[in-house]
């Protein structure tokens, strides 16, 4: 007999969600703030739910254990966690749940049509990491999260008109703007971590061409480092980036060019070999990756080393 799968609810409308949370009825169908020091925020059902618009978590008290695709997340003391509509999101069974003490914004995708935002919000990776990758506040970057979120509840308090969409979506563009500029602080502050991380994923890389893994797998992605080192293949594209200039799929590539070069200087292989080995199904990719990265052909590459004619 077939076990029953039960699928975690989704909340299409602030308004419903609202009402599994527990919280008053959206002063704005289509983006809400709600301060959970005076509306706590409940566990919205036996498990996690999905949300079908942004949510920006403000966290500051404790509240237990969140669930965010398949890992679990601390919420503590100064937290900001950023999520994408359509993630699996939500409390524990069993734990103390949901937000006792902070702020939490809700933004349906609707909000953001026609305007610049909607396009320029799927560029912060942040909204892709995991929990266990959110934001930590210092004291004054939580009190600059705090003020930005006053404005905008002031803002929701006022009488509709004809530049209120306007001016939320301002003052949401400042605080994604903010929420990228303290993240970079953040990976400057877990550099020496950081390092060990990119040690890591070197090694990995490594071992996945030693191990001739690309005959059977294929070129390493980002995903196959990402799941290795346990984090999100955006939070380790924008880590690296920070570490060495490079996203993850750009460091691949780096280390993918400098394997080749290797193979070229001190093998016979034929230029078809070496890609068929790093993976690359066909040579003319190869090739061409190799003329972009180095500004010459493999073949030009190989007898300026050698010495061959």
């Amino acid at each position: 007999m077939k076990k029953s799968t039960t699928l975690p609810p989704r909340f299409s409308s602030l308004a419903a969600a609202h009402q599994a949370l527990g919280l008053p009825q959206p002063q704005h169908p289509l983006i809400s703030l709600v301060d959970a020091t005076v509306h706590p925020v409940k566990q919205a059902a036996d498990g996690p739910h999905v949300l079908s618009f942004y949510k920006i978590a403000l966290k500051t008290g404790r509240a237990g254990q969140l669930a965010y695709g398949q890992g679990h997340y601390d919420f503590t003391e100064g937290s900001l966690l950023l999520a994408a509509p359509n993630q699996l999101i939500g409390s524990v069974p069993g734990e103390e749940s949901g937000c006792q003490r902070g702020t939490v914004l809700l933004v349906h995708p609707d909000f953001l049509l026609g305007y610049p935002l909607a396009k320029t919000i799927k560029q912060h990776g942040f909204f892709t990491y995991a929990t266990n990758e959110a934001l930590h506040l210092s004291d004054k970057e939580k009190a600059t999260i705090e003020t930005l979120f006053g404005t905008m509840a002031e803002e929701l308090s006022n009488p509709l008109d004809a530049l209120s969409q306007e001016v939320l979506l301002a003052q949401l563009d400042l605080l994604l703007t903010y929420a990228q500029r303290f993240y970079q602080r953040q990976f400057l502050t877990r550099r020496p971590a950081n390092r060990v991380l990119l040690q890591q994923v070197d090694e990995l890389l490594d071992a996945y061409f030693e191990a001739q893994k690309p005959l059977v797998q294929g070129l390493p992605t980002v995903h196959y480092l990402a799941e290795h080192v346990n984090l999100t293949p955006s939070y380790l594209s924008d880590m690296l980036r920070s570490l060495t200039g490079q996203n993850a799929q750009q460091h691949i590539h780096h280390r993918l060019i400098e394997r080749a070069k290797e193979r070229l200087a001190v093998s016979s292989l034929s230029v078809g070999e070496i890609a068929y080995e790093l993976g690359f199904e066909h040579t003319q990719s190869f090739s061409q990756l190799f003329k972009a990265k180095t500004n010459t052909t493999p073949l030009s590459f190989r007898r300026s080393f050698t010495g061959r004619q």
